[in-house]
């Protein structure tokens, strides 16, 4: 899940992470573990250390780390300003070819944007049905929200709200409740280049939705939005 909100908002946080505090991965990754360097690359992504992130994510994919390229190839199109979309896809691609289920979510984000070239909407959605049909890992729920996302934007593919709530109430199932509908109403309040126009209206749906399935920061968006924050 994590993958997908750090493109949503993106922070560089800067210092020395990897070297000051004690990782289980750190050792085995210095020793040139590719999987150990991937685990670390991930948590690092987490603790907003992009840059380490991306510069572990690079050894294991240079030995052939399906899931390390393709957090590598989110990495590459996370700074709007400096993405590099071309490169993302042949990553994605790469790790979509060894098998990594993130990849199909990263490579079906890069082919419904329009910084990548022509959108292919029809080859997106097949990654992410693919992605979504395997429920043991993260990227299940990253491919159901995405589905959903989609439906719910209407570009490329027809605007569908019954699809939208279908495939967000499935990933919220194996999340937490409402926290698909409010990833997709932080989503139309801020939007996102290539993809996505900002749309208040819709952000205030989603967030509403999110609010009445539980979700507490989806109610307290919901209430900023709605006085004018």
């Amino acid at each position: 899940m994590k993958r997908l909100c750090i493109l949503l908002f993106f922070f560089f946080v800067s210092g020395a992470w990897a070297e000051n505090v004690d990782s289980p991965y750190l050792k085995h990754a210095q020793e040139g573990d590719s999987r150990a360097q991937f685990y670390l690359a991930d948590t690092l992504v987490s603790a907003g250390e992009y840059q380490q992130a991306e510069s572990w994510a690079a050894k294991s994919a240079a030995q052939g780390d399906a899931d390390a390229m393709a957090l590598l190839a989110q990495l590459k199109i996370l700074d709007p300003a400096t993405a590099d979309y071309q490169q993302a896809k042949s990553l994605a691609e790469q790790a979509v070819q060894r098998g990594s289920q993130s990849g199909k979510v990263t490579l079906a984000r890069i082919f419904v944007n329009t910084q990548a070239g022509k959108p292919d909407y029809t080859r997106a959605i097949e990654l992410l049905e693919s992605a979504s049909q395997d429920i043991e890992s993260d990227s299940a729920v990253d491919a159901q929200m995405f589905l959903g996302l989609i439906y719910a934007n209407g570009v490329g593919t027809a605007q569908d709200d019954e699809k939208a709530t279908f495939w967000f109430k499935r990933s919220s199932t194996l999340s937490r409740t409402g926290y698909a509908e409010y990833w997709a109403g932080m989503l139309f309040l801020n939007g996102e280049k290539g993809f996505i126009a900002v749309n208040k209206q819709r952000a205030l749906q989603w967030l509403n939705l999110s609010c009445m399935e539980g979700f507490d920061t989806g109610c307290e968006e919901f209430e900023r939005l709605s006085n004018g924050g």
